[in-house]
């Protein structure tokens, strides 16, 4: 993702035609080219290794993770949410999203260029990737999607009607994750401000957190929250889960310099570090409070530092993912006990407190750290001043566009089928009355 935040800087966007969302497209930065002569192997090979593991963090890593977490009357059911955003984001990226989101040049939305990926050979590159072929630029980013649709499922386990989370993912794919995704990183408006977002803290994490959060707010809470015991089935799945999702990350940060390079090391050894930190941090924090770390809060602190260093991880020194897993480890507790208990919210599985929370405190921290020599950007520490309130401009266009699309989504599919499955099926389970298997 290196080639579009290099262009963060340019003062004015290129018009050309009309496009959806009635933005407008130019066909002369963003278009695919033929430029076999600067595919790099040794790129082309670390990228394919990285498209692998971030794929890998949604299934199994993602469907381990949260299965984990809930009854085991909807460890299935769980499990089938992740499988199928697999399925439906992947054609849906080939079929119009990848286009809409990596071509043109528009400040709200892409081109139809490559629409079911036309014109593509095995020469094409996107000038965003120039050193690895086009066709596996396409396949990770896909992963991006995927793990973005997948992850707001969480806010609503044990408790949404499969078919409703089908219809819903089409249309949160369509009009959150693909705007979100060409305004920051395919050429968008949110890229021309200058927003720093190296491997989605907005994009990713804080967008899914508060789909996550506004669906578990229109869907309702479980029946029995608060009155009886919702302990997960099996914690070992989800430490696992979270193994999975910790190496994924390798790829899903160090991928996202879209090269072989000392970028990329740094991001990973930011990321491994943050992870350490905020798993840490989390687990002294409950040692010190109820004498007992827990093994649900140390993989929730891991994921936290996780999360929270992604949008800058290919900006700051190694050390500085130190100091961001331990932020991650404070901020996301304070939002998974305090703040989820005060305002009542039933997010199943944490996604807002986890996810949203750490994206942002990430986003605002990439402007607070963010190293010219690393990232060619200087955050506040280094006299880039402006860079905090850039991001913190960036957070609000998020948080209110995934917001109020997710609410207006919801809403819609309401009117085709309901959201919930029927009180009886649910105590039932979602394995048996949405899926008729169960685990024995």
């Amino acid at each position: 993702m290196i080639g579009w935040r290099r262009r963060a800087g340019r003062t004015a966007l290129e018009i050309s035609s009309v496009t959806l969302f009635g933005a407008l497209a130019s066909p002369a930065l963003a278009q695919p080219v033929e430029a076999a002569s600067t595919i790099n192997p040794a790129d082309t090979a670390w990228m394919t290794v990285a498209t692998a593991f971030v794929l890998m963090m949604t299934i199994p890593g993602l469907a381990l993770f949260y299965s984990g977490m809930v009854r085991k009357k909807n460890v299935l059911a769980t499990m089938a949410q992740s499988l199928a955003a697999v399925a439906l984001i992947s054609v849906l990226w080939v079929a119009f999203g990848y286009s809409l989101t990596f071509t043109g040049n528009g400040a709200f939305i892409g081109s139809f260029d490559r629409i079911f990926l036309a014109g593509m050979t095995m020469q094409s590159i996107n000038p965003a990737a120039k050193t690895i072929p086009e066709a596996l630029f396409v396949l990770y980013q896909m992963t991006f999607a995927i793990i973005t649709v997948a992850l707001v499922a969480g806010s609503v386990a044990d408790r949404m009607r499969f078919s409703a989370y089908l219809l819903f993912s089409i249309l949160w794919f369509v009009f959150v994750y693909v705007p979100l995704a060409h305004w920051i990183w395919g050429g968008g408006f949110l890229g021309a401000m200058g927003v720093l977002d190296f491997a989605g803290g907005l994009v990713v994490h804080l967008s899914a957190g508060t789909g996550g959060l506004v669906a578990a707010l229109v869907i309702g809470r479980r029946h029995g929250y608060g009155m009886e015991n919702l302990s997960p089935f099996d914690l070992s799945l989800a430490v696992i889960g979270t193994g999975l999702l910790w190496v994924g990350w390798f790829g899903f940060n160090g991928g996202s310099a879209l090269a072989a390079d000392s970028r990329a090391v740094f991001a990973i050894t930011a990321t491994h570090l943050a992870a350490c930190s905020g798993a840490l941090t989390w687990g002294a924090i409950e040692w010190a409070s109820r004498r007992k770390p827990s093994v649900l809060g140390m993989i929730s602190g891991a994921v936290a530092g996780l999360g929270t260093i992604t949008p800058a991880s290919g900006y700051v020194e190694p050390w500085h993912g130190v100091v961001i897993g331990i932020v991650a480890g404070l901020v996301c507790y304070w939002a998974c006990t305090w703040l989820k208990h005060r305002l009542r919210y039933d997010d199943s599985l944490d996604v807002f407190g986890v996810h949203g929370i750490g994206g942002l405190t990430g986003t605002l921290l990439a402007g607070v750290f963010a190293t010219a020599a690393i990232g060619g950007v200087s955050g506040a520490l280094e006299g880039g001043w402006k860079q905090p309130f850039i991001q913190l401009a960036g957070i609000l266009v998020t948080f209110v566009w995934s917001g109020l699309a997710t609410y207006v989504l919801l809403k819609l599919v309401s009117l085709f089928v309901a959201l919930r499955v029927s009180k009886e099926a649910e105590i039932e389970g979602l394995d048996i009355s949405q899926h008729g298997e169960a685990l024995q």
